[in-house]
């Protein structure tokens, strides 16, 4: 039977202290140092959602936290099983290349067959529940310096829409091989033309320049050779949109497809929590 969450409220191994424990969410693998994966329900979803704790994780520290956005369709297992996330964040924390981080990998769509995009439902999901969810539970920086939100493929594009409608939220925002121009599916199968505007990420950053320059928000934004309909020229060309206005940003292309998911991942983890 799986055991419950439990995390000593001080690093002091005593038993008199009395646990914390992260609601009914379970331990689900330990990365090669000692970083956790956990899974549970993050309340507002019926799907299960997971986290990973660093190793060498102390209670009374404050950590930073990456939000993960999965691919549609797709689950948080394309993070812990496809790309290894608790063996490569352990890494790059073992070696000293990350400062230790919280991540939270939530869950969109009713199934893993879902196929739309991180708006609507999804999206206040995630502001309205995850984020307060994991302030709550946690022990992360709730600043928006504090906070990345990154995502691949149409996590991506989530990662993106979704920073830039709430950049009082996030400081960093990553996509990889992601998409800038709004999908007519999922929450936006209907939609009008004002509402595709108010998720075109080229339009946001438009609107929002001065605020995300006030705000000292950061972009990374990496592309493989592409896939499916997703070409690395749209990430090329927001890439240049973002450093017109004056945005700090980082393009990373890969011209070999082989395993550009996991690099991907390992080169935006590196740039989202770095050592120093």
């Amino acid at each position: 039977m799986p055991a419950c969450l439990v995390l000593l409220l001080l690093p002091a191994r005593s038993s008199a202290q009395a646990p914390f424990t992260l609601g009914s969410f379970t331990e689900l693998r330990r990365g090669p140092d000692g970083g956790e994966i956990w899974r549970g329900v993050i309340p507002g979803a019926a799907r299960k959602s997971m986290v990973y704790v660093p190793p060498g994780f102390l209670p009374e520290r404050r950590y930073p936290v990456i939000y993960l956005l999965h691919g549609m369709p797709g689950s948080p297992w394309s993070y812990v099983n496809a790309l290894s996330l608790a063996a490569l964040s352990d890494t790059l924390i073992t070696k000293q290349v990350a400062a230790p981080f919280i991540a939270v990998v939530p869950v969109a769509g009713p199934t893993g067959h879902y196929s739309g995009e991180w708006t609507g439902s999804w999206e206040r999901y995630l502001v309205d529940r995850v984020v307060p969810w994991v302030d709550a539970h946690l022990p992360i920086d709730a600043s928006a310096e504090g906070r990345t939100i990154a995502g691949l493929s149409a996590g991506g594009y989530g990662a993106i829409d979704i920073g830039l409608r709430h950049p009082q939220l996030f400081g960093r925002l990553e996509s990889w091989g992601g998409y800038f121009t709004p999908h007519r599916d999922g929450p936006l199968a209907e939609a009008g033309s004002a509402e595709l505007a108010a998720h075109d990420p080229r339009l946001l950053v438009r609107k929002e320049t001065a605020l995300l320059r006030r705000r000292h928000v950061r972009f990374y934004l990496s592309s493989g050779p592409g896939h499916g309909n997703v070409q690395p020229s749209e990430t090329v060309s927001f890439a240049r949109e973002l450093a017109g206005l004056r945005l700090p940003v980082r393009l990373q292309l890969l011209k070999d497809g082989r395993g550009q998911w996991e690099r991907q991942l390992d080169e935006g983890l590196r740039w989202a929590e770095p050592s120093t």
